[in-house]
């Protein structure tokens, strides 16, 4: 038996299937044991894992958060999210950014976790979350309303940045012309498009079941190329 960490398997998913002989590799989700996103570099038959950031600060739940206050079904809605987001006008960009995070030019960060409540409540936001944008979270099913659409226009525009950061920053780490993803965040193809645009990458490949969906996938393929 092979026991491999969450995001060793996204990781393994994303750069043994793709067509690089060498590569950097972003892993960014939710959580996996304690990691929510990783840098690593993929050379040959092998993968060094370079740097992690741990939960509870993290871009998937960061996301999810703003999913759940949306209207949306956590887990399932957040490509409704991203959908959405070409509607509204990122007007609480910098409400986000000034409130909730402190983000470092290797694109680690640090969440206030005082506007959250995922690490201690069945939801993902608190009433200081609440305050800061106007009332409570849209009610499922209900219409949907400007604020809606500006707040997913605003953090997809967070994360695109934040997403973008980290690749250069990869960039630079391994020093690859070459850039694998994968992860749930992954999925996120429009901030794909500008990590393709922006980050100085020659070419990126993304695992397309980047979710959990792949992690079995990366399992199988990380102990065949490395443990054979």
């Amino acid at each position: 038996y092979v026991f491999l960490e969450h995001h060793e398997s996204h990781a393994a998913s994303a750069f043994f299937p793709s067509p690089f002989d060498e590569a950097a590799i972003l892993t960014l989700d939710g959580v996996g044991e304690w990691a929510t996103g990783s840098i690593a570099v993929g050379r040959g038959n092998q993968i060094q894992m370079l740097k992690e950031l741990r939960f509870p600060h993290s871009l998937g739940l960061l996301y999810s958060a703003f999913t759940y206050f949306t209207g949306f079904k956590v887990n399932s809605g957040e490509y409704k999210l991203m959908g959405l987001a070409p509607y509204g006008e990122p007007i609480y960009a910098d409400l986000i950014r000034e409130r909730m995070l402190d983000v470092k030019e290797d694109g680690s960060f640090r969440m206030d976790m005082s506007y959250f409540a995922y690490t201690h409540k069945d939801v993902m936001t608190s009433r200081k979350f609440d305050a800061l944008f106007g009332g409570p979270p849209r009610a499922a099913e209900s219409p949907i309303t400007q604020r809606e659409m500006d707040l997913a226009a605003s953090i997809q525009q967070v994360t695109e940045e934040i997403v973008l950061k980290m690749a250069r920053h990869a960039r630079v780490l391994t020093g690859s012309k070459y850039l694998c993803l994968a992860g749930g965040v992954a999925l996120n193809c429009v901030a794909n498009g500008k990590v393709l645009r922006d980050s100085r990458f020659k070419r990126i490949w993304v695992q397309p079941a980047a979710g959990d969906a792949g992690g079995a996938l990366g399992a199988a393929l990380n102990a065949y190329y490395q443990f054979q």
